[in-house]
């Protein structure tokens, strides 16, 4: 994968399990969101960072009319088109990342072959963390366009070390726009 590390500064993929949503990034623009489908609890969508390893136009059926291959290792998943559209914004996949036929043409056409793909877990995953953490009386934040998460901490009166905590964070490096933060009481 090291030959397609300068690209890492060019377009990439976030997918957020938690909010169901695909985002396609030019730099660090944030260019468009899409809903998506994704793994049903069953057969969960991997998390973890991979790339775009094929495309393939009109794949049909269940894949709808493109196909973008992920260098998941141990399975064949991708984020494809669907016969299906009331499926969008659902768990209901064996694990690939779905979404509307018009939506997976226009990214289709702007990515390529090594565009890097994040899927995260996204904040509200674990929903016993949540449902705990606004029993505790915890404030909830939005993650605005540029935020970092030391300006939130600050802007509630928090340590950087009590939001990761409380957000069970892998990567604190690693927010947002749209992304739901815990703000611990």
């Amino acid at each position: 994968m090291g030959e397609n590390r300068g690209r890492t500064y060019g377009s990439h993929i976030l997918i957020n399990l938690a909010t169901r949503q695909l985002s396609y990034f030019e730099g660090s623009r944030l260019m468009n969101t899409y809903p998506v489908g994704v793994g049903k609890p069953s057969t969960p969508t991997p998390t973890g960072k991979y790339s775009i390893i094929e495309k393939i136009m009109n794949p049909g059926g269940v894949l709808g009319t493109r196909w973008m291959g992920l260098s998941i290792p141990g399975g064949r998943y991708g984020i494809h088109g669907t016969n299906n559209p009331s499926s969008i914004g659902g768990y209901v996949s064996n694990g690939c990342i779905r979404m509307f036929n018009e939506d997976v043409e226009e990214l289709f056409a702007k990515v390529e072959i090594g565009t890097p793909v994040e899927i995260i877990p996204g904040t509200g995953s674990q929903p016993e963390n949540i449902q705990a953490g606004a029993q505790d009386g915890a404030k909830r934040h939005t993650v605005l366009p540029g935020e970092s998460l030391w300006e939130i901490a600050r802007r509630y009166g928090k340590s950087l070390e009590s939001i990761i905590a409380a957000n069970n964070m892998a990567n604190p490096d690693l927010i947002y726009p749209g992304q739901t933060i815990i703000i611990p009481s």
